[in-house]
């Protein structure tokens, strides 16, 4: 493989003639598998060459320690060139891990406490992962102020004061009432794991503090529509990433998706003559379909046909920079909406992301006096009373609800 990317004999006898050897070949298929411009794939290429290079001359055993390695990066003269360096051998190390020394792991003493509690939160509460994620979240912030404060202190000595200032501790770093409210939520039930578990003999729950949490107290973050029309306009369409931030923005403004079902979005979900879109294992726990408005489906078509990178996975969505994948991320998906609604000039709220189109659909249909059950059908909320609160912003609907004011003009 390295031949895609070199034609002269003695450079390609100087590449696989190295400490790497012939791992050269599979890391130059892994470069052009993963769709790496043909100047970043060399760049790599040359530099593992000369890494390959070093570790044939300094060393006959292998495989390559971390000692070997240090060696080599500190050479470099400056800290950007060390970086690199680090980078193209963390790509040899992750493509041929079997010529290199296994990384040392710092072990964590809470690390069979972790994994109990997670098993327990999978099988015994039967939590989503993403649920559970929270959970561990905050019990490691839990660990990590209790190995502080209480050094050399099992948490089987955990006492009530200890509770209370942990949950004064968390509840400070917390910015709002939903946050502070599943803090105190997931403290609770680590507490109760513990007492579950014979891993302390108290009921500490009951000093944790309920934080109260008005789900219909304010009104969601939204946009005018004119703004979500803009931000779609102002999309150019010159680059095959423009065009995957046009189809993406038209989706979520069209279908209201959650973040998560954005990204796992895959073709075989897109019934193109139907048009309509299948979302599967939703928040809810349950599939549904949602419409796919000739807009939406002509932006992606365009998006599937012609700008979507070549590769293997079935996903939609893909990074258009090498290494190209499916978009793991929902920071990738909020930085496409935020750069839309910057370029097109629009004041950016403190949340900008896939919920803010979310919201700003749902505000529309209910402000277009749209039944209130169908807008819940098509976000997929479980329960009217959760797209209650969009009904909070239709004032003329509110208007027309509205008693008169006792003792005024009927």
């Amino acid at each position: 493989m390295l031949d895609l990317y070199f034609k002269y004999p003695r450079v390609l006898r100087r590449l696989r003639g190295g400490g790497l050897g012939n791992e050269m070949d599979r890391i130059a298929a892994h470069l052009a598998k993963f769709g790496y411009k043909r100047a970043s794939a060399k760049n790599y290429l040359s530099r593992l060459g000369t890494f390959s290079d070093f570790v044939s001359r300094t060393t006959r055993t292998m495989p390559i320690d971390q000692s070997l390695i240090d060696r080599f990066v500190f050479d470099y003269p400056t800290e950007a060139l060390r970086i690199n360096a680090r980078t193209v051998i963390g790509l040899a190390r992750k493509v041929a891990p079997e010529r290199f020394s296994a990384q040392p792991v710092e072990a964590d003493p809470h690390a069979p406490l972790l994994a109990a509690y997670l098993e327990h939160l999978r099988q015994v509460r039967g939590l989503e992962p993403k649920t559970c994620e929270g959970q561990l979240v905050v019990t490691r912030r839990i660990l990590a102020w209790y190995d502080a404060h209480v050094p050399g202190q099992s948490i089987v000595t955990m006492r009530g004061e200890h509770v209370l200032a942990v949950v004064e501790h968390l509840l400070a770093l917390s910015s709002n009432h939903y946050t502070r409210s599943s803090t105190t939520s997931y403290i609770r039930t680590f507490l109760r794991f513990l007492r579950w578990s014979d891993l302390n003999s108290q009921d500490l729950a009951r000093f944790v503090p309920r934080t109260p949490c008005y789900r219909l107290a304010h009104l969601p973050p939204r946009l005018a529509w004119d703004d979500v029309r803009r931000a779609i306009d102002a999309i150019s369409e010159a680059t095959p990433a423009c065009v995957r931030n046009r189809a993406i923005l038209l989706l979520l403004a069209t279908t209201g998706l959650r973040n998560k079902e954005l990204r796992s979005l895959e073709l075989r979900d897109i019934r193109w003559r139907k048009a309509e879109v299948l979302v599967r294992r939703t928040k809810a726990g349950r599939d549904r379909v949602v419409p796919l408005l000739q807009e939406a489906g002509e932006a992606l078509a365009e998006y599937v046909l012609h700008a979507r990178p070549k590769g293997d996975s079935q996903r939609v969505f893909l990074q258009h920079i090498a290494p190209v994948r499916p978009i793991d991320s929902s920071s990738v998906i909020s930085r496409i909406v935020r750069s839309a609604l910057e370029r097109a000039g629009i004041e950016l709220p403190d949340v900008a992301g896939a919920h803010l189109v979310r919201h700003s659909l749902a505000t529309q249909l209910v402000r277009h006096r749209r039944p209130i059950n169908e807008v819940a059908d098509l976000l997929g909320h479980r329960s009217i009373d959760t797209t209650a609160i969009y009904v909070k912003v239709a004032l003329p609907q509110l208007a027309d609800v509205a008693l008169p004011f006792p003792g005024g003009v009927p």
